[in-house]
């Protein structure tokens, strides 16, 4: 058994993958802020749709967890309702303003994108930190 076979784990693991990409994309964007004509690209928001345990892609590409049957006395589940949806796929960012030479990035805008993505990476590291922590205590041998 994994650490990606727990489902906490691989959503930790699905929204570590997510922040990146998106921390990566706000980079470029200030890389690119003095090009003319550049459209600034942001990640849609970040769901749990489609995030599975034992699951080594990122988010957005795993398969929809089923129900098992492990038992006659269980009952039987419909199953996964909807495909995988394509991996974290950029997106025009919300224009809030264009210079003459058609730029549409706003470093002020890109700053504070960037600090909320750091603060919640922070805080997913945080969480697996802790649970990495609970789960060590957990199998601990008592009295150690």
């Amino acid at each position: 058994m994994t650490l990606d076979d727990i489902p906490l784990f691989a959503m930790l693991r699905g929204r570590l993958g997510y922040l990146s990409e998106r921390q990566r994309l706000i980079a470029q964007n200030v890389a690119n802020a003095d090009t003319p004509g550049y459209t600034p690209q942001d990640l849609k928001p970040f769901t749990l749709q489609g995030i599975s345990p034992g699951a080594s892609a990122p988010a957005g590409t795993l398969a929809p967890v089923a129900p098992q049957v492990t038992s006659s006395m269980h009952l039987a589940g419909r199953g996964p309702r909807s495909a995988p949806v394509a991996p974290f796929q950029p997106v025009s960012a919300e224009d809030s303003e264009t210079t003459l030479n058609g730029n549409g990035v706003s470093l002020e805008d890109e700053m504070m994108k960037l600090t909320e993505a750091r603060m919640n990476y922070d805080a997913v590291i945080g969480f697996y930190q802790k649970s990495l922590g609970l789960l060590h205590m957990a199998v601990k041998k008592p009295g150690s």
